[in-house]
């Protein structure tokens, strides 16, 4: 048994020769390890540095006694050292043996995934040259596909570990440890040996030293800073709910998909503590903490048996980086009439920041039992978790009676909970329609970027360095397909007909939704101010248009999106609420919709029925993109970076053209200027649509998914758009030219129509939203260049987003006024039916006898309108009089003389401005003076006298 023993420890750290009493630097140990002379108080041995629970075949002789046996005071400790030989798991070692082959010999198919990068230590072993990534990076977690321990012959290994892998996880990072030793040996030794110099100023992601200790570390020998080597595996066959894990799950191998709600800050977890005892100073080095403050059981000191009094030496500690993150179950797996379970995820080491709030994360490890600190604070009876060491006999049974709990209530002890410890973060990129999934192909070379570890696209980062970051992480295949995608032809309007493929038709609305997953440029300038590039987008529409399935359908397609409604949302639900946290009674900030959708789409379904005070809230997200709190002694500036996409109802169900869009939906002014895009959608009959949509609809209904054959699928589409959202693209001379007079030609219309006139004010806004759109079709076509085609494809987009409302058609004619009047009248209140203006007879009077009447558009005559208001206005400032009948007819026919080609379209146009004219006197929009005096009958004329024309007193000159 000594012989395996010396075995084992030899296997763990070659450099050390108990066998000889000497150890490599010659200085001599007496029988139970000590040295006799050693210039720091922190005996030289190799540390247990796994996650999983301490092996029997780990550690120094003094380890051995604490927790695991105790010893009577009075009793001799060498004497029976001698005859108790330790206990080995030979299965565990079995498994360390195998695991250790599989890394050392295990040759990657390079048609898998990709060629390593050049700058890779270029090597057919695939685990070897992730050991050389090791050192080149700088890090400390090798991680392993289980993939590959499945496509071993027998499936021994890869069961043992799945099944066993908390009581086998020393084991194999031990043999991780020969690995590393054996292949980076002089990185090994700097970051595992307490006794190296590099040790004390090396920096670790997984150490966290305080302020103290650093400055104390140049004196001592300490191993704060001392890399801890862990195993992170990912690709399991089977991911499993939250909702699914029961106590039997505990101690195996799992994968568990979840939306992170919550993250903790990142904290220093002590991780191997050494003890000073109190009494009589002896050290006690790598005591494990199992999940909280773990002080050793007894002084191995023979002559001292201290239970109580332990000093943390900090200084040879270890540290580890801790995070714990909170994860519901996704929405798609929570039965009917049930509430969302959530879970706790502790993260070590490497893995911390990986899990952001509000993304899908497939994590993966081992479930836990850990103290469940909330239930001891409840009120009533109190559950104390204490160890009760009253009637414990001394020298004994060193645990006593056990942790006592809520014996009053006739139960065992409910102080407890399980959470998740995890070795892997890795996003969750599936819909909700698919099963989730974990495809990864890890690349040797680039371990990091191809498993997706990489942080996100920093938007400070040029173009060019943004796109090789994203393209490490895609196998070879891939950026083929990539590249066949970028380089074809057409691929804007073929990218619009993949996207929403179960939706038929409204192509002008895929096109907004494309270009809002593209998104603009996000700027800053010199003085800090911050331009947002994303793009808001509001759907109007009948019932029954698929609005709320363009949302359900971009929720499932982006990784990070919130799918929100506008009833059931509050202020605080949509920005950020401050809650009490139940483990440190401290005020804390929990994310809302717009802060969870941060660099990603917030849709709001049924906008217009939010409350007005709800509304508001989110005014500063949408155009600073950033959400301010002061509460409950909480000052801060949240960032919420987020597009958003609102659908709403007309008021009273449908849309009615005849008002405008602030008419026909609930919504504040300033609120309308922050969409980027408005996109009405009507339910009109049309013989042919109608046909072409039912058997859309049929089709689906009978064949399912083979009933839509789009040209690209989900993969590929996702990819296109992460890859095109790299770019940033400029703007040429040419489109800048173009962009201000498109914007002229905007402000014109605007103020041409009168108020109300469009479904809303062209502000400036409006301009910045023509930037994002144009930068946005850029992306989407993967060209550094916005080029002026691009502006007028989103002018064109913008326009037909600014819809012009209808009105009647006006009636002007030479017969009775009180004919006129009462056609006027009508024309505001006529019932929809009537929109067409085909229908003459039913809108004439039954009283009176048909009229000639000549009906012209409501734009055609709001045309003349203005021409003639302006013409006499300037005649009016400029001189002081009005102008005459027969100059005015002259000089709009001078205006117009373009667009004649005939002397009889002279005539019938001289002959319409005659009657506008006349419509325009009554309704008092001019006025006729003829001679000195006033007209009392504009309809009286007389030979030989001057018509002369004035503005009315009540005309608004300005609204016109």
């Amino acid at each position: 048994m000594s012989s395996i023993l010396d075995g084992l420890i030899r296997s763990d750290n070659p450099e050390l020769d108990f066998a000889a009493g000497r150890r490599p630097n010659g200085t001599p140990t007496t029988r139970n390890g000590r040295n006799r002379q050693r210039s720091s108080p922190r005996p030289y041995g190799p540390p247990s540095e796994s996650n999983g629970a301490l092996s029997d075949a780990e550690g120094f002789p003094d380890d051995e006694v604490v927790g695991i046996r105790g010893t009577d005071r009075n009793r001799r400790l060498d004497p029976m050292r001698k005859e108790v030989p330790k206990v080995a798991d030979q299965v565990g070692e079995k498994v360390a043996e195998e695991f250790e082959n599989f890394m050392e010999n295990y040759i990657e198919d390079i048609t898998l995934s990709g060629a390593p990068p050049s700058s890779a230590v270029t090597s057919d072993k695939y685990y070897i040259a992730q050991i050389h990534g090791l050192r080149i990076y700088n890090l400390s977690t090798l991680y392993v596909d289980f993939q590959h321990l499945m496509s071993l012959p027998n499936n021994i290994l890869a069961n043992a570990i799945a099944n066993d892998y908390y009581r086998y996880l020393p084991f194999l990072t031990r043999a991780l440890h020969n690995l590393i030793a054996k292949y980076e040996p002089r990185y090994f030794k700097e970051h595992r040996q307490p006794a190296s110099a590099s040790s004390q100023a090396g920096t670790s992601v997984a150490g966290n030293v305080s302020s103290q200790a650093e400055s104390m570390g140049g004196k001592t020998t300490n191993q704060q800073t001392d890399k801890l080597f862990t195993l992170a595996f990912y690709n399991l066959p089977l991911i499993s709910r939250v909702r699914q894990l029961r106590t039997a799950s505990i101690g195996k191998l799992l994968s568990i998909s979840g939306t992170v709600t919550r993250t903790s800050e990142v904290r220093p977890e002590l991780y191997l503590a050494t003890f000073i005892c109190e009494a009589c100073r002896s050290i006690i080095p790598n005591v494990e903490q199992t999940f909280r403050y773990t002080e050793p059981t007894q002084c191995p000191n023979a002559t001292c048996g201290n239970r109580q009094g332990w000093r943390l030496d900090i200084r040879q500690s270890t540290f580890v980086d801790w995070q714990k993150v909170r994860i519901q179950e996704n929405s798609s797996e929570i039965p009917t009439g049930s509430m969302p379970r959530t879970m706790d995820v502790i993260l070590r080491g490497e893995i911390v920041d990986r899990a952001k709030a509000g993304e899908k994360c497939v994590f993966t490890g081992t479930l836990i039992v850990v103290p469940d600190v909330s239930q001891l604070g409840l009120p009533g009876v109190r559950p104390e978790a204490t160890r009760d060491n009253r009637n414990a006999p001394r020298g004994g049974d060193a645990g006593g009676s056990g942790v006592t709990g809520l014996k009053a209530l006739d139960v065992r002890d409910l102080t407890y909970r399980m959470a998740f410890l995890s070795c892997m973060v890795t996003p969750d990129t599936s819909t909700p329609g698919q099963a989730a999934n974990q495809q990864l192909n890890g690349q040797s070379g680039n371990i990091l970027a191809s498993l997706n570890q990489t942080g996100t696209i920093d938007p400070h980062d040029t173009g060019d360095q943004a796109q090789d970051a994203y393209l490490q992480s895609l196998t070879t295949a891939e950026i083929d397909d990539l590249k066949q995608m970028v380089h074809s032809d057409h691929i804007y309007s073929r990218l619009v007909n993949s996207l929403a493929p179960m939706v038929y038709g409204h192509e002008i609305v895929k096109k907004g939704l494309l270009l809002q997953l593209m998104g603009g440029v996000t700027k800053e300038t010199p003085e800090g101010m911050k331009l947002r590039g994303d793009i808001n987008i509001c759907i109007v529409g009948d019932p029954s248009t698929s609005k709320s399935q363009f949302l359900k359908y971009i929720c499932s397609f982006l990784p990070r999106a919130v799918y929100t409604s506008g009833k059931a949302s509050s202020a605080a639900g949509l920005t950020a609420a401050v809650v009490k946290d139940e483990e440190t009674g401290d005020f804390t900030i929990e994310a809302g919709a717009l802060m969870l959708a941060d660099n990603g789409i917030c849709a709001i379904d049924e906008f217009d029925k939010m409350d007005i005070a709800d509304q508001v809230a989110i005014h500063e997200a949408m155009e600073q993109q950033t959400i301010s709190i002061a509460k409950a002694g909480i000052q801060a500036t949240l960032n919420a970076r987020t597009s958003i996409l609102a659908a709403a109802n007309p008021v009273g169900g449908r849309y009615n053209r005849k008002t405008t869009l602030r008419a026909n939906i609930n919504m504040s002014a300033p609120i309308m200027s922050r969409f980027d895009l408005f996109f009405v959608i009507l339910d009109e009959c049309n013989e042919a649509v109608d046909r072409h949509l039912a058997e859309h609809i049929v089709a689906i209904h009978r064949l399912r998914d083979e009933a839509v054959t789009p040209e690209f699928s989900t993969e590929q589409l996702q990819r296109y758009i992460r890859f095109a959202r790299t770019f940033k693209p400029e703007f040429s001379d040419e489109a800048k030219a173009l962009l201000v007079s498109k914007y002229r030609e905007l402000r014109n219309d605007d103020a041409q129509g009168g108020v109300g006139r469009n479904s809303y004010r062209i502000t400036v806004r409006q301009l910045e939203s023509l930037i994002r759109l144009s930068e946005a079709i850029a992306k989407a076509n993967c060209v550094e260049d916005v080029t002026p085609n691009f502006v007028r494809e989103a002018f064109n987009l913008l326009r037909q987003s600014i819809i012009s409302v209808e009105k009647d058609d006006v009636e002007v004619d030479d017969e009775d006024e009180g004919e006129l009047n009462g056609d006027n009248e009508r024309d505001s209140d006529s019932p929809m039916a009537e929109a067409d203006g085909g229908d003459d007879e039913a809108r004439e009077p039954s009283a009176q006898p048909p009229s000639r009447r000549t009906k012209i558009t409501y734009d055609k005559y709001m045309a003349i309108l203005n021409l003639l208001v302006r013409r006499v206005n300037e005649e009016e400032t400029s001189t002081g009089e009005g102008v005459e009948h027969e100059d005015l007819l002259v000089w709009y026919l001078e205006q117009k003389e373009d667009e004649f080609t005939s002397q009889e379209e002279v005539e019938v146009e001289r002959e319409l401005v005659g009657k506008v004219v006349k419509r325009m006197l009554k309704d008092n929009i001019l006025m006729q003076i003829r001679g000195e005096g006033l007209v009392d009958d504009p309809d009286a004329e007389s030979e030989g006298e001057k018509r002369v024309y004035v503005l009315h007193p009540n005309c608004a000159v300005e609204e016109m």
